[in-house]
């Protein structure tokens, strides 16, 4: 045991001597810390984007709730069906009932172009007409101001993402869409999801303003438990009388979420990659920095016996804690700026614009120390050798 700990010690003592000396190269230590903490920021701000689109789209939906689409359709936009389709849906086995019927809601989606708060520029919204069991089929929905429509009227209630992000939607306004006015009666919360991103009105109503006649383009609802998802696909499936898909809404949203994740994701680690490449080069220039200044030192360490493995993993062991202290302050700083900041990007399945908030998870603050560390072990692992392989004597002679 007497080597290992003699080995140890040795370890200790070189990397000691290293921290002491960091405030006289307070200068290139910085640079080094900083920019290994812009790589951390970056990464985990960008990530976070991914993770909240993600986690809105995920609470949009419950393992017991299904969406039916007419048959080879990937989203409402391109769906379609009959009234009578929705009534056979409604009535199939495995649908939750309530005293006043299935809750099964036959919806019609349509796209609206607003003005965005921030810049006034049109985007596009989702205006969903629905049926009155759409509210407990989605049973996290809650009116946070206002009330609900009234069936028969022009009125419609929004999503607080909508709310958030688009000009002219507070309780008490009108919303003019074409020679068509609504009133703003209420705004919405389904804790998170997608649906908050949304205008809601009755599906009559919108019917009519829009000529889509007796048609929906598909069908929310309840089931009695998640384990009646399969009887129920099956019942609607191998009905003559229907052409239809049934999906998990927690599946159709995953799919819906899957062009945006991979985009940022993508971009994400490209950023993070270019940057922590100009971050390697930093470590790498304090570490010889480090390495340098500590010329004689080492040698005369050497001289005394202190092996060279001792000297390698010391001068690594240094630049990882460098690299941990910038990792830290970029997560820290990714963590104060980005988690919960509120913004809205395009859902290319539906064409519509959707509101998120940014989500920088346990999971995304450890990636981020990883990242930190990684550019510590390389930005470290060149002077460390070079350290080891000094000669001994002409080390002693430099002034």
């Amino acid at each position: 045991m007497a080597g290992p700990i003699n080995w140890l010690s040795q370890i200790a003592s070189v990397t000691k001597f290293g921290l002491l000396g960091i405030p006289q190269r307070r200068g290139s230590v910085a640079a080094a810390v900083i920019g290994i903490a812009g790589v951390v920021t970056v990464l985990v701000g960008v990530l976070s984007i991914a993770a909240g689109f993600l986690r809105t789209m995920a609470a949009s939906g419950s393992p017991d709730s299904v969406l039916v689409l007419r048959s080879g359709a990937d989203s409402e936009m391109v769906s379609g069906l009959s009234r009578e389709s929705t009534r056979i849906i409604a009535d199939a086995p495995g649908v939750a009932r309530s005293p006043e019927g299935a809750l099964a809601s036959a919806e019609l989606f349509v796209i609206i172009n607003l003005p965005k708060r921030s810049t006034g520029t049109d985007v596009n919204v989702p205006l969903r007409g629905v049926e009155p069991p759409a509210l407990k089929v989605r049973d996290r929905l809650k009116i946070v101001d206002g009330r609900m429509f009234e069936r028969g009227k022009n009125e419609v209630i929004v999503g607080v993402g909508a709310a958030r992000e688009i000009a002219g939607l507070e309780v008490g306004r009108t919303m003019q869409v074409g020679r068509h006015g609504w009133p703003v009666v209420g705004i919405f919360s389904v804790g998170g999801g997608n649906a908050e991103s949304e205008i809601w009105t009755d599906a009559a109503i919108l019917q009519a303003a829009y000529n889509r006649g007796d048609s929906f383009q598909s069908v929310y609802a309840k089931l009695s438990s998640p384990a009646a998802f399969d009887a129920f696909k099956d019942a609607l499936t191998t009905d003559p009388r229907l052409n239809v898909k049934v999906v998990r809404q927690t599946d159709y949203y995953a799919d819906q979420s899957t062009t945006v994740t991979k985009l940022i994701t993508t971009l994400g680690y490209l950023v993070a990659f270019l940057m922590a490449v100009g971050a390697v080069f930093g470590a790498l220039n304090t570490m010889y920095s480090s390495v340098s200044a500590r010329t004689r030192e080492i040698a005369t360490l050497r001289a005394l016996g202190f092996g060279s493995g001792a000297v390698v993993v010391s001068v690594i062991l240094e630049s990882v804690a460098l690299a941990l202290i910038g990792g830290a302050a970029g997560a820290g700083l990714a963590y104060v700026v980005f988690n919960g900041f509120h913004a809205a990007t395009m859902n290319w399945q539906s064409f519509s614009q959707v509101t998120f908030a940014f989500a920088v998870t346990p999971q995304l603050l450890v990636q981020g120390v990883v990242w930190a560390t990684l550019i510590g072990l390389i930005g470290g692992l060149l002077p460390a050798i070079r350290a080891a392989r000094q000669p001994i004597a002409a080390a002693l002679r430099e002034l």
